[in-house]
């Protein structure tokens, strides 16, 4: 499907709550039990916004998906890394959206300086974790039981790609 890409804006906040909260409250994919309120969803937005990138796709005019990323850990020395997300408006999952999303994104992360790309997949989920495969991600070991919803233990696969080269020092320092 052909989307048109671009980056976020404030405004596109109520959209994008839209699109994650039934990822909250009829999945396991995301494990917050409670959807944002839709000031803490658009205070997630404009931090993204400051610091990384939040890119939404949109077919006739419509936010059908969205790709975001943020901070790996806190840390000083793990600046060169972020972690990224996808999510995909029911009835669109299956047409390339997440594709063209994440590979927009990973340009913008690369320009921003980032080296590595991590991502954690909630399981079951073969969607999710097909799509960071043919992305280039690699898993690097299972979270057994770290979450507990829907009264059942979860496990989270985490995953890990290379933007570019480690072996030239990083631009910024």
């Amino acid at each position: 499907m052909e989307c048109a890409i671009r980056s976020a804006v404030m405004d596109d906040a109520a959209q994008l709550l839209a699109i994650y909260s039934p990822y909250v409250t009829d999945t396991c994919v995301s494990f917050e039990e409670t959807p944002p309120s839709p000031d803490a969803f658009a205070r997630r937005l404009k931090e993204c916004l400051d610091h990384y990138a939040w890119l939404v796709c949109e077919v006739r005019g419509e936010i059908v998906g969205y790709a975001y990323a943020g901070a790996y850990r806190a840390r000083a020395a793990y600046r060169y890394a972020a972690s990224t997300s996808v999510y995909i408006k029911n009835g669109y999952h299956r047409q390339g959206i997440g594709r063209s999303l994440y590979e927009a994104l990973f340009e913008r992360l690369k320009a921003l300086g980032i080296y590595t790309l991590v991502a954690g997949v909630a399981l079951p989920n073969p969607g999710s974790v097909g799509l960071h495969k043919a992305m280039g991600f690699t898993e690097v070991g299972v979270y057994r039981s770290v979450g507990y919803k829907f009264g059942r233990w979860q496990d989270t696969l985490a995953l890990q790609k290379a933007l570019r080269d480690y072996d030239t020092p990083p631009e910024r320092a």
